[in-house]
């Protein structure tokens, strides 16, 4: 046999097996359990079959270029580049040659297993975008960047040190397995209400959910409608209250706000019983009785972030049902009422949790979900840049990652009761039950969030891998109020903590209300800078008259507790 009919025959061999393996791997993510093959499982869908011959041919017609050029050590234009916002192989030592060889290699199988995986047409929708992105996390894991003995920077750096970059690199690995989490900053230079969280303020009530804070007003007239900010309850509530140059609380006390907030506790494992109930009633409801209360003001305007606006809207059809017409404007930043496309996160969300965990509760078990599993759940939809990039930096160089506050108060979670958080997965989630009226009840009251008239302001960021801004998007279509929808550049957090002084990125706003999603972005108009400012100015006509500023926080019957930041926000999660 000749060498070239040898060379055919060993790639033919080695195409059969990658086929059959490719195969095997779609079978158990499309989790085909009776012996027959995903396609043969859906024949009307079989992409697979279709266009694995062409994507297998190139990728064989790449690698015998890449093998070629490496072999005869010439240089030559690169067969392929990694995607643009891609850090891992932006050092020039994986350009020269064998790192070249080895980066090429992994971002030419990466692309072909991604795309089969995205191609693929065996199962339903949720199978193929779960099996989608598995695959992109195996490839992403399997990077060689990720490897000390596959990465130039790696070697180049043990090598300078005589091997003391890898030595410190596992102390901070050892450190890391001990806290539970992986350090994402200098955690050695903030500590909360020394250098985050300082806005002046006061603790004016708690009970076992929450402390309710007031802030010192900064100008001598304010606004007479109080605003209540309730953050979300799965992190701790400073991302609203960074610093002073990028706290949202403080911009909002200068803007003549009068500011409440919610900081809700990170659950002990004694109210581990806690319903989505209690966070309503004992949550958002207190907290706006309290407020009306101090304030002497019927009315009162909110501002919620996150999981912050589910509970609020949960809440409002509660208070409206009592007859309680308390909120003058709602605002709901980055968060989500219809789950219909909730996102990557749904890979993590299936019948078999729930069940598990109902199950759990149903033998009086309760318990608390942990803060730092929900942190590390939401660093995996992120993964080479909240996890990876952090295994290169810490472990595998030894470097301490520098100070950075808002990834400081990404590895300060909190933890949750199960009972509530349970509730919501199935509800929201896996039923999407707040888009069907009157389908689940709330204190005793069918939630439907048609009665919601309150004006409403809806914030999404264009690039949020947590709530996909074309969900929050749907939210104009549920609520019975006239609404206002805005577009922010950016993330799930940099897109909606940013404050109009750094004068960074833009925003996008229609006057004219649509039905369609795509036809609001196509009429959209850009503006250049934050998003506040427009959110303020929507804000002026629910705020009432100008009054003269309180002295005092809290009042006879409200007296304050302690200082700002409060005890509850300082307290670790499990």
């Amino acid at each position: 046999m000749s060498d070239s009919s040898s060379f055919d025959a060993f790639y033919q061999q080695l195409a059969a097996s990658q086929q059959q393996l490719w195969q095997q791997w779609i079978d158990a993510a499309a989790g085909t359990t009776d012996g027959r093959s995903a396609a043969e499982n859906s024949p009307q869908n079989n992409t697979l079959t279709a266009d694995w011959p062409a994507l297998q041919a190139q990728w064989l017609q790449d690698q015998m270029t890449l093998w070629a050029t490496y072999l005869r050590g010439a240089p030559a234009e690169p067969l392929i580049e990694p995607e643009a916002g891609d850090r891992r192989f932006a050092a020039p030592e994986w350009n020269a040659a064998p790192f070249s060889f080895i980066k090429q290699n992994y971002l030419l199988t990466a692309r072909l297993l991604n795309t089969l995986a995205s191609a693929n047409g065996s199962g339903d929708a949720a199978a193929r975008s779960r099996q989608a992105y598995f695959t992109r996390q195996l490839t992403d894991a399997l990077s060689p960047a990720n490897f000390a003995f596959s990465n130039p920077e790696v070697l180049k750096l043990a090598a300078e040190t005589e091997g003391a970059s890898l030595q410190a690199g596992m102390q901070k690995l050892a450190d890391d397995v001990r806290k539970g989490t992986i350090t994402m900053t200098d955690e050695s230079a903030f500590e909360v209400g020394r250098n985050l969280a300082t806005t002046e303020g006061a603790v004016v009530f708690e009970n076992d959910v929450f402390q309710l804070l007031q802030y010192q007003p900064l100008m001598s007239k304010v606004s007479e409608v109080p605003l209540l900010i309730v953050p979300p309850c799965v992190n701790k509530f400073y991302i609203m209250d960074l610093q002073p140059s990028n706290s949202m609380v403080r911009w909002c006390v200068a803007q003549g706000q009068t500011v409440f907030l919610v900081s809700w506790r990170s659950i002990p494992a004694e109210l581990g019983h806690l319903q989505w109930d209690d966070y309503v009633e004992d949550g958002i409801i207190k907290a706006a009785e309290v407020v009306r209360a101090i304030s002497k003001k019927p009315k009162l305007n909110v501002l919620s972030f996150c999981i912050g606006g589910v509970l609020v809207a949960t809440a409002i059809p509660v208070l409206q049902a009592r007859g309680h017409d308390w909120i003058a404007s709602l605002t709901l930043m980055a968060a989500m009422l219809d789950h219909a496309d909730p996102g990557d996160i749904q890979h993590f969300i299936d019948w078999n949790l729930v069940g598990q965990r109902e199950a759990q509760l149903a033998a009086g078990a309760g318990g608390i979900v942990s803060g730092k599993e929900l942190s590390r759940t939401f660093a995996s939809l992120r993964a080479n840049d909240l996890v990876w990039h952090y295994v290169v930096h810490n472990y595998l160089k030894g470097k301490t990652p520098p100070p950075f506050d808002l990834l400081y108060w990404n590895n300060d979670g909190a933890d949750l009761a199960m009972p509530m958080h349970t509730f919501f997965l199935k509800n929201m989630y896996l039923q999407n039950n707040l888009t069907h009226p009157g389908s689940f009840e709330i204190c005793g009251v069918p939630i439907d969030l048609r009665e919601i008239k309150v004006p409403t302001y809806i914030f999404a960021a264009r690039e949020d891998h947590i709530v996909p801004w074309q969900t929050a998007w749907q939210s104009t279509q549920l609520l019975g109020g006239a609404t206002r929808f805005v577009l922010g550049a950016s993330g799930h957090i940099a897109g909606t903590i940013n404050p109009p002084a750094a004068n960074k990125r833009s925003y996008w706003t229609r006057d004219t209300a649509v039905d369609d999603v795509q036809q609001w972005l196509d009429g959209a108009q850009q503006h250049a800078g934050s998003w506040w400012s427009d959110w303020m100015a929507w804000l002026q006509p629910f705020t009432g008259k100008t009054v003269a500023a309180r002295k005092t926080l809290g009042n006879a019957d409200f007296k304050p507790i302690e200082p700002a930041p409060g005890r509850y926000v300082k307290a670790k999660a499990a």
